[in-house]
């Protein structure tokens, strides 16, 4: 479990690139199980601008799509600033800075709460660490690499 961190993972999408959209290369990269880095095959592959690769899920796209052809080694570096709550209010909101490739794609934003599927992303108070999860849609992407420094402890 963590709170604020700093995040290094490297992910593939599969080689092959079949389907379109959501349906290639679908996972997530879950900062204390609640806010979504979005792993996607987003090389020459339309989607909504929220729900491609490197996007805050269901938030923020990201500024550029730094994505590699299929098959190929991506990172994400990513600082992260957990929320804080007080008696059950937020004190102060989560931000996120990734880069994508090497490629600065969100800088220090302001996260609007956890994701929430088609939904507008809201807060509610949860402990000041929770773990990392990495999301699985049944596609066959890879990770490797994973490390992991908590910040500001």
């Amino acid at each position: 479990e963590f709170g604020s961190c700093q995040l290094h993972i490297e992910w593939a999408a599969p080689e092959s690139a079949k389907g379109e959209s959501q349906g290639r290369g679908n996972s997530g990269v879950i900062l204390m199980g609640l806010y979504e880095i979005q792993v996607l095959d987003s090389y020459e592959n339309v989607t909504y601008a929220d729900g491609q690769a490197a996007a805050i899920y269901g938030q923020r796209p990201p500024s550029v799509n730094a994505c590699r052809v299929p098959g190929e080694w991506q990172s994400y570096d990513i600082l992260f600033t957990a929320p804080v709550f007080e008696d059950g209010k937020l004190v102060s909101p989560a931000y996120v800075t990734l880069l994508h490739n090497g490629v600065l794609v969100h800088n220090h934003v302001r996260l609007l709460g956890a994701v929430r599927h088609k939904q507008v992303a809201t807060y509610r108070p949860h402990p000041p660490k929770a773990p990392l999860r990495l999301q699985d849609h049944g596609h066959p992407v890879r990770y490797r690499n994973v490390w992991l420094r908590p910040l500001g402890e």
